[in-house]
């Protein structure tokens, strides 16, 4: 089953996408553009999520990894 159909699944999908692009941000902060468009910009956008919303996505990949350990 896609991703896309699951919602647990695409709840996974974009909190590892927002940890990925904060950790790339972080090591490669020109790689990360907030002038570019399209897909970087996207990603940019996730990376300042994860920058500043950083207790809650910890949170919530904790828990997600507690229900996909336990309850999947």
């Amino acid at each position: 089953m896609s991703a896309l159909f699951n919602f647990q699944s695409l709840l996974v999908v974009i909190l590892l996408l927002i940890c990925t692009c904060t950790y790339i941000h972080d090591f490669y902060p020109k790689l990360l553009n907030r002038y570019k468009t399209g897909f970087r910009g996207t990603f940019w956008k996730f990376a300042r999520i994860g920058q500043r919303k950083s207790q809650y996505v910890s949170i919530f990949c904790i828990g997600m990894a507690l229900s996909v350990l336990f309850w999947q």
